[in-house]
């Protein structure tokens, strides 16, 4: 009896020191939201039909994720579908009335909307090097919007493999192009080279703390996935503290020259790793909230189908096991990993069950294997299905999604 008295007492004083919350501490963040895809696919047949080639998001997807908490959602277009024939062109007038319609949606909500050419410094395929024709889009685009201070011009979806003075002068050049149509109170994103990672922004971006904007509304958009290449086309993690790894150096330069940044995509696979190393990551940038002003999962959007990260309500796999995660950190919540939790010893009074589905940290194709309408099919990295429904074809977004369409 004695021995029993004495097992029960330690589990009463277990269940009351791990039930009790607490102190929770605001996220901190400005902004947090998702990235809402669709306008950007199709990028190998352009101009391409809407509806086949490319979507909008759904405005009610888009709300779905505004009354969980989200503020901020970035938008991907192609350039060539809004100015089809050049650079210095006019915008073809009806992508542009989708795109103010989308984001008229955002900022209705009151929140911010990102409007992101998701080209990776190209146009129709090439790197884009002419400094005055970049700021000639700048000056279409942004003239469009001078009025909404909910709208963010993000300058271009991440550079890569080019010179980096040329990365910093198309940068500078987007500034002072938005900056002269009288768009004084938005905020500008810009974006790095190296597909603007955070994990290398310290060994290749430096020279962009050159960049200067008279309005003072200059924000540093990095992007950090967390699989072994850092590429963002595996459900697996390197670990469970890789994410917070990953962008301490870029914390350490932001305060070291009084800079701000935003995680602008960033994703784990449905899984425990991934999600430790998700909230770790978030974690410690709530730490850093001086300097990391929030971030953006991706990706929302209508026709993401089983894509590894989509958040697209009310199904995507994403959706199903982060979003409770995710609310924590929306601004003014308590912060996603700070809060109370129950211990495996509360299990000798109540048990507590999860309803999240977790993915298998690789697939397995198989010769039988199919992958329906809006699955994806095919990519870097990918070994899922790659033969798509009767009626259907592979139709490749980018280098790391492909799609049946």
């Amino acid at each position: 009896m004695k021995t029993l008295s004495l097992v029960a007492v330690l589990l009463i004083q277990a269940w009351t020191v791990n039930s009790s919350p607490k102190a929770k501490r605001s996220s901190g963040f400005k902004w947090f939201g998702s990235n809402e895809s669709g306008a950007e696919f199709g990028s190998g047949n352009i101009p391409g039909t809407l509806g086949t080639d490319y979507i909008w998001p759904d405005a009610t997807a888009i709300a779905t994720l505004h009354s969980a908490g989200m503020n901020i959602f970035r938008v991907p277009f192609l350039m060539e579908r809004l100015v089809p024939t050049e650079l210095t062109g006019a915008a073809d007038a009806t992508y542009l009335a989708d795109l103010k319609a989308t984001v008229k949606t955002i900022t209705d909500l009151g929140a911010y909307a990102v409007v992101d050419p998701h080209n990776f410094g190209r146009y129709y395929g090439n790197i884009i090097t002419s400094s005055s024709d970049f700021a000639a889009f700048w000056t279409t685009v942004a003239s469009e919007f001078t009025d909404n201070d909910h709208v963010i011009f993000d300058t271009n979806n991440e550079f890569h493999d080019e010179d980096q003075t040329l990365v910093l002068n198309l940068n500078q050049a987007a500034i002072t192009a938005i900056r002269a149509t009288g768009a004084t109170t938005q905020y500008i994103f810009v974006e790095g080279n190296s597909y603007t990672g955070a994990w290398t922004w310290t060994t290749v971006n430096t020279n962009l703390v050159n960049l200067t904007d008279p309005n003072d509304r200059l924000i540093y958009e990095m992007h950090q996935y967390l699989d072994s290449d850092g590429s963002g086309t595996s459900s697996t993690c390197v670990s469970s503290t890789i994410g917070a790894e990953r962008i301490a150096d870029a914390t350490s330069w932001l305060r070291e020259n009084g800079k701000q940044a935003v995680l602008g995509e960033f994703a784990g696979g449905a899984n425990s790793v991934c999600e430790e190393a998700v909230t770790g990551m978030l974690d410690a940038m709530v730490d850093a909230s001086d300097v990391w002003l929030g971030g953006m999962w991706w990706a929302a959007g209508p026709w993401w189908g089983d894509y590894i990260f989509s958040l697209e309500p009310s199904d995507g796999v994403a959706y199903e096991y982060y979003l409770s995660v995710l609310e924590g950190y929306t601004p003014g919540s308590s912060s996603g990993s700070s809060g109370g939790t129950t211990s495996a010893s509360s299990t000798a009074t109540t048990s507590t069950t999860t309803s999240k589905v977790t993915t298998t940290a690789t697939a397995t194709a198989t010769s039988t294997a199919v992958a329906a309408h809006y699955a994806q099919c095919g990519g870097q990295g990918w070994t899922g299905a790659t033969t798509c429904a009767d009626g259907y074809t592979c139709t490749k977004e980018n280098d790391w999604y492909s799609q049946c369409l």
